[in-house]
């Protein structure tokens, strides 16, 4: 919960207040200009009036912006001029005033009229580019689309990681609320360095460990929580942008790293090539992953009550009714998993990676039948729980990384998988002599048991001069 001190809350009148003077002033102004024609001469006895209020609202306005730039949320000198043009604007629309009762020539509250509309606008401009960024103009002028977060690169392959899709991806949907003229709760994201440092509620990357990272954290949570990022009322990421920031964070958050060289496990693979050949043959791309056949939408109560116990449900692909359910900040208790029953129909992926799930909690894992991917990484479950797994007949991958699970466990239990092509063994029970094993029993499956041995590129070494 926020608690605000009385000066924050009414420095949040601002962005209402603001809109006062801008209208009234410019009202003011016109007329004034309009009186050049003699045909308007009527108006001239309502400009000095609209000129007093326009400058009293503009006093105000000031005020209350200057409570707001307390909050340290925006940059300071772009804070800085839009708050002294305002202060000018207030002071010219009372010497405009002035003016009038001292009855100056035309000409002179002419000057001075155009010069403050002139003044109103630069103004104006500088407050929208503390809100929306300072080529928030520029960029509709540029063809820059705000709809499509990352653009297509030619080869993902050869793309650096940071530079052509995670920077991208933050620009659209972060920089607005925590980049260089706007830092909301003190976190500026333009930069990796800024993102380790972090804002008011710590760093908000943490290499190596996504689901430990209060970026990746805040964008699972339900869109109804006040903490959710980015805001309900902005445009949110898809499921697949979410995959790439959870893996280029796994993946060491480098800043010079191409594609190619970081580790790249099947499940998002897809999703690269998505942001190389555009969305719409990416879904062509993912359709061996999704069930061809249709869906009805999946019971939206049974959906709202598994957000309420914290767990992330998403469409797997825009505009889809297949679903994936991730456990990242929920608990696997029994209760909740129960939860999953009614949306057996359209739940096909399923992440409780590091949760406290057990063997006999798989039963209810067990009656997804629609499952084709499950995370089991970093769980206490055995080979108990594989002989539930069997029944999933169109499971195809299985992820049991860091699991206590064995090779006979798995010879016994899911050799009658059909559908299966993919498990991840790293650091589980399998030792090193089973492997050979595993691979004769499970020709037709990519085997992944780590301790990847990559090679030395140029840029990893260091130089001492």
């Amino acid at each position: 919960m926020i608690y605000l001190t009385i000066p924050e809350f009414i420095g949040r009148f601002h962005p209402i207040l603001v809109h006062l003077p801008i209208g009234i002033l410019l009202l003011g102004c016109l007329f004034q200009l309009f009186t050049i024609n003699n045909k308007f001469a009527f108006l001239r006895p309502s400009i000095p009036i609209i000129c007093l209020l326009g400058a009293f609202a503009a006093v105000f306005s000031c005020i209350t912006g200057y409570l707001l730039s307390e909050s340290g949320d925006y940059d300071g000198d772009l804070v800085d001029l839009h708050f002294w043009m305002g202060i000018g604007v207030a002071v010219m629309a009372l010497l405009l005033y002035f003016m009038y009762w001292k009855a100056v020539k035309e000409l002179f509250l002419n000057l001075v009229s155009a010069a403050l509309v002139i003044l109103i606008t630069l103004t104006g401009h500088y407050g929208g580019s503390l809100t929306h960024g300072s080529d928030y103009m520029t960029a509709a002028l540029k063809g820059e689309s705000t709809k499509v977060a990352i653009p297509p690169v030619p080869d993902v392959q050869k793309a650096i990681a940071y530079t052509h899709l995670v920077q991208p991806l933050l620009q659209n949907r972060c920089y607005s609320c925590h980049g260089a003229e706007k830092q909301k709760g003190k976190l500026r994201m333009d930069n990796i360095s800024f993102m380790l440092k972090g804002g008011e509620d710590g760093a908000s990357l943490v290499p190596g460990r996504a689901n430990e990272s209060e970026l990746i954290k805040r964008m699972l949570l339900p869109i109804s929580n006040d903490d959710h990022m980015p805001p309900k009322e902005k445009p949110q990421l898809s499921a697949e942008e979410i995959a790439l920031l959870q893996w280029w964070i796994n993946e060491g958050a480098a800043a010079d790293k191409k594609v190619a060289e970081m580790k790249q496990p099947e499940e998002i693979k897809p999703v690269l090539m998505s942001f190389q050949v555009g969305a719409a043959v990416a879904k062509k791309t993912l359709a061996a992953d999704i069930p061809e056949e249709e869906v009805d939408k999946g019971d939206a109560a049974a959906i709202e009550k598994l957000k309420k116990a914290g767990v992330v449900v998403i469409p797997v692909l825009s505009n889809s009714n297949y679903l994936s359910a991730s456990f990242v900040t929920a608990k696997s208790d029994p209760e909740t998993l129960k939860l999953l029953e009614p949306l057996k129909k359209q739940l096909i992926w399923l992440n409780l990676a590091n949760t406290s799930i057990t063997d006999q909690s798989m039963a209810d894992v067990a009656k997804l039948q629609s499952l084709r991917k499950i995370n089991l990484s970093h769980t206490g479950i055995t080979d108990k729980a594989l002989s539930l797994l069997k029944s999933l007949p169109k499971l195809q991958v299985l992820n049991l990384v860091g699991t206590k699970v064995t090779a006979t466990g798995m010879i016994t239990q899911l050799k009658g998988l059909k559908d299966l092509q993919y498990l991840y063994l790293y650091q589980t029970g399998v030792e090193e002599k089973d492997q050979a094993k595993l691979k004769t029993s499970f020709s037709k499956l990519k085997l992944d048991f780590g301790n990847y041995s990559l090679p030395v590129l140029a840029q990893d070494t260091t130089v001492f001069k």
